[in-house]
């Protein structure tokens, strides 16, 4: 959660050189205001649980064939024969007939409680909670531990959350978009994706999704001018406009703290799509940014504060009530019940001795 009221914003190197290792660092240029949704509560649980119901909504619907395992003639032998009442392949003359069929543990059968295309994959998300979780997610982008307990290189990047100029709007080559990151020190979270392409564990690598790669930053625009076009290139790069931003592409997997790049523009319009604790945003109908429920959360500070402890009433004194004992009673209250006790006793012992 960031709380500083202005961001500086950066103006990146676009110098045209030979030396593509010739690259200046970002220069500050300007301020612009934070927006209230990096004040936004950053919640774990709402993030985790609403990606994964979205992610639930891209899977595609498959299932076995109706006919499968069936598509032979095969009936049982019944009882008496000292075999199992599986159905068997009928015939003779080869190694088939008499092999049982049908079963799900029968080679050839079919499976257990088979797949059906109208299983119910995809579940409506609340819309409330998507938006929670998408200014969740931006709140937790403005934290320098978040990114990198993420996994990003950002031991170069000057400042969270980083904001640069709208030229970069403007762009329209790779070349001038790699120069650009470099400038605000991403190029080593480029690197990382880069060489974190592996080939996937499991069956994806037959059904074409062989190799697995590690997510890098992301850009967010207001108005496509060729920002597109000249990212999308950049392995691990993601490019995205404001008004389109999801908790899929904030929090990807359901980890919080990606690292993302705005232009001026599109920072400032933050604003306008969450808008702020008392003002509702213009584009989501009714939403304001969450705000947190304690702004303090050491309570035991708050207990032992003197505004808190000038206002209690005086502790009770210990009751008559006290009095009454449970369980193993003390030392003297047995004393005094065996007092008349004791001489009864020994008589009776005497007396059974005579």
């Amino acid at each position: 959660m960031a709380t500083r009221p202005v961001v500086n914003v950066y103006k990146v190197d676009t110098r045209r050189t030979e030396d593509r290792r010739d690259v200046k660092a970002a220069t500050v240029v300007g301020q612009a205001v934070m927006p209230t949704v990096f004040s936004a509560p950053i919640r774990r649980d709402i993030i985790e649980h609403t990606q994964n119901l979205l992610r639930r909504n891209q899977f595609q619907v498959h299932a076995v064939s109706r006919k499968a395992g069936h598509q032979t003639s095969a009936e049982s032998w019944g009882t008496g024969r000292a075999v199992a009442r599986i159905p068997r392949v009928a015939g003779g003359g080869t190694h088939r007939a008499g092999q049982g069929a049908f079963g799900n543990m029968c080679r050839g059968g079919r499976m257990s409680n088979p797949t059906k295309s109208f299983r119910r994959l995809h579940v409506r998300v609340p819309v409330k909670a998507r938006r929670y979780a998408a200014a969740s997610s931006l709140a937790a982008s403005a934290v320098p531990a978040f990114v990198m307990a993420r996994g990003h290189r950002v031991e170069e990047v000057p400042e969270f959350p980083l904001v640069v100029s709208d030229e970069v709007e403007s762009f329209k080559s790779h070349k001038m978009a790699r120069r650009a990151l470099k400038s605000v020190g991403g190029h080593s979270d480029i690197v990382r994706v880069r060489e974190s392409r592996r080939r996937r564990a499991g069956k994806g690598k037959a059904r074409g999704r062989r190799y697995v790669m590690a997510v890098g930053p992301l850009i967010v625009y207001k108005n496509d001018n060729g920002i597109v076009d000249s990212f999308k290139d950049i392995k691990g790069v993601d490019v995205r406009s404001v008004h389109e931003l999801s908790v899929l592409d904030l929090a990807p997997g359901g980890h919080m703290g990606r690292f993302i790049v705005f232009t001026q523009s599109a920072f400032e319009e933050l604003d306008k799509v969450f808008g702020t604790f008392r003002t509702e945003s213009t584009y989501k109908k009714g939403f304001t940014v969450p705000m947190n429920v304690m702004t303090n959360a050491d309570v035991h500070r708050i207990l032992q504060s003197e505004e808190i402890q000038s206002v209690l009433r005086p502790a009770i004194g210990v009751s008559a009530m006290a009095d009454k004992f449970e369980g193993m009673p003390e030392p003297s209250y047995v004393a005094e019940i065996l007092k008349g006790v004791k001489e009864p006793l020994v008589a009776s012992k005497t007396s059974t001795k005579k």
